[in-house]
């Protein structure tokens, strides 16, 4: 439809340079020499130009709406492909790729990829147009035809020397613009270690050496521009001036006609626009190529995680049994050529159905690693990871999902209402479902006091609400989904701890409450009253399981784990008035926040 549209509208301008002409040479100039003209004559030149005016209209809305569909369709397709590919990929890969990255990927990208595809129509409808406007050159006069020869072949070679020159510079803005977005937004995921470790200075500079970098490398590329665009804009002027010339000394030849001249001088006028529709292709294509570099490397991206064809028995709603059998895992290198960090060695435990069992260890020990594996984010490099018995890797995606649930350490919230960000449109999840999970997840009393209760805005990744909100508020999420196997990863953190005791006691009674099942809990914790509450815990060290038992036998058995506990407690005991402070504090409308002096 676009390149039809552009075509008709290419050949309108070859037909109205000659209607031009014709109305000149046997309308005007007879009309001047007599000094009259005829009102047929007249209405007939008016009826042609109107009619190849409604043409050329017709060819340009064509042309517009055909490119446009068709450059907005691609982008929508591609950004989908490269959406499912991200959720694709394991979560190994992710690591490797830094978020600003991987939104600059299916965002600027992908528009840059395609960008081309608008002008593109209007480009091949100008081929077309130039075809026939060297035809029509010849058939005028020779002496006209050589001079668009000269033209047009050192347009299109300016052109050329044009996007040689552009793209390095557009491969390299297009490059800096992802590096951009990524440093962005590292700083917005780690704020609150950026403000605890007082490094504001120094991400605000390396934020603002990289924006730098973008801007002059954006300056490269519009001062090409300037020093390339008036030439393409001049090279068809120019023509039409030596058209004027060589058709004025023909003219007096008499080897044209005044008609003919001035289709000529017309036709050259009116081909100065169109042509420079080439030069957008051609100055586009370098930005377009390292879009489409970039976006290629995404979709080729390599590492699935296959799910199997097994299913667990729905029937059974009864808590899940999770068993480690020897694990070992090994992170990837983040180069090909060099060997990957063992994080877990020789892991093996079990988390029995409807028991409670602590992870407790060193920061660095492979608990979150266990948690992961727990709800198959990764895959162990050997060894099992069994739910009832059968491998995580032969379940289907479905049955996993519906199984299990990891609340991760730092919550994410996302810009919606309280109800959305619990429910997430899972069929089968309603109102009452939804208060059950706040209620289990002690958030019941502040969602209550919001203005709109579940129908409150929590702000971009709930920035109206505290930490241990958020928190609460995430844990809800995952239970209103009624796993059999809850995943907790230092979940509880910001939450106070008398709070926190509240929420894991309400998880091992809520088989007593209506509706909601009770879970096999898989807890990574750190507060001596969580610990004790657990019915095992499971002590590791750099990777390996090292003791396992209740609370009270680890810390009368294990110095390791006595000193750990300790000094969890001692920390937490600081940072307590702090956290309830902020637990409790009322929810601020979205984007404020209120420093006190303590």
């Amino acid at each position: 439809m676009a390149v039809v549209g552009s075509v008709l509208f290419g050949s309108m301008v070859i037909v109205s340079a000659y209607v031009v002409g014709g109305v000149v040479g046997d309308v005007v100039v007879p009309a001047i020499a007599r000094g009259e003209v005829a009102t047929g004559t007249l209405a007939l030149a008016a009826i042609a130009l109107f009619g190849i005016s409604v043409l050329r209209v017709v060819g340009i809305f064509g042309r517009r709406l055909g490119a446009g569909y068709m450059q907005y369709r691609l982008q929508a397709a591609y950004r989908r492909r490269v959406t499912r590919r991200y959720l694709e990929l394991p979560l190994s890969w992710h690591h490797r790729n830094a978020t600003g990255t991987l939104l600059s990927n299916a965002n600027s990208d992908v528009e840059a990829a395609w960008y081309p595809i608008a002008p593109l129509p209007f480009a091949v409808g100008t081929v077309v147009m130039l075809v026939g406007a060297i035809v029509s050159l010849f058939a005028t006069d020779w002496a006209l035809a050589l001079v668009g020869l000269a033209v047009f072949p050192a347009l299109f070679a300016l052109n050329v020397v044009y996007s040689r020159r552009m793209a390095p510079r557009q491969a390299r803005a297009q490059r800096l613009r992802a590096e951009v977005s990524g440093i962005a937004h590292e700083s917005f995921d780690g704020a609150l270690v950026v403000k605890t470790m007082g490094r504001e200075a120094q991400e605000t500079a390396r934020f603002a050496g990289r924006a730098g970098e973008l801007r002059d490398a954006l300056i490269a590329v519009g001062r090409l521009r300037g020093v390339f665009d008036p030439l393409l804009e001049t090279l068809p002027s120019l023509g039409t001036l030596a058209v004027l010339v060589v058709g004025a000394f023909r003219l007096r030849q008499g080897a044209i006609s005044v008609t003919e001249l001035v289709s000529v001088a017309f036709l050259f006028t009116v081909l100065a626009f169109p042509v420079r529709a080439i030069g957008w292709v051609l100055a586009e294509l370098p930005r377009s190529v390292a879009g489409w570099d970039r976006v290629r490397r995404v979709l080729d991206a390599t590492g699935e995680m296959p799910y199997g064809r097994r299913v667990l028995d729905p029937a059974t709603r009864g808590p899940a049994t999770l068993t480690f059998t020897d694990v070992h895992f090994s992170y990837p290198p983040a180069e090909a050529h060099q060997p990957g960090a063992q994080v877990l060695g020789e892991v093996g435990f079990t988390v029995p159905a409807g028991r409670t069992v602590a992870l407790v260890g060193p920061t660095g020990a492979g608990k979150s690693t266990i948690a992961s594996l727990a709800v198959r984010l990764v895959d162990p490099d050997a060894g099992t990871v069994e739910l009832d018995g059968v491998d995580v890797r032969e379940l289907t995606a479905a049955s996993l999902a519906g199984t299990v649930a990891l609340v991760a350490q730092v919550p994410f919230v996302f810009d919606d209402t309280v109800r959305a960000n619990i429910a997430l449109d899972r069929s089968g999840i309603d109102d009452e479902d939804v208060w059950a999970a706040l209620r289990l997840a002690e958030a019941d009393g502040f969602v209550a006091a919001l203005p709109d209760g579940l129908d409150t805005m929590v702000g971009e990744r709930g920035t109206s609400l505290s930490g241990g909100q958020r928190q609460r508020l995430t844990l809800a999420r995952a239970l209103a989904g009624r796993p059999r196997l809850l995943v907790l990863d230092d979940a509880t953190s910001a939450v106070d701890p008398r709070v926190e005791a509240a929420i894991l006691a309400g998880l091992r009674a809520s088989a007593g409450e209506p509706g909601v099942p009770a879970a096999s809990i898989l807890v990574v914790a750190y507060r001596r009253a969580t610990i004790a509450l657990a019915d095992e815990v499971i002590y590791v060290e750099q990777g390996r399981v090292i003791a396992r038992g209740t609370h009270s036998e680890l810390l009368a058995t294990v110095p390791g784990y006595a000193d750990l506990v300790t000094a969890y407690e001692q920390a937490d005991v600081d940072r307590t008035q702090e956290q309830s402070y902020e637990d409790e504090v009322a929810p601020l409308p979205s984007g404020l926040e209120i420093e006190v002096d303590r």
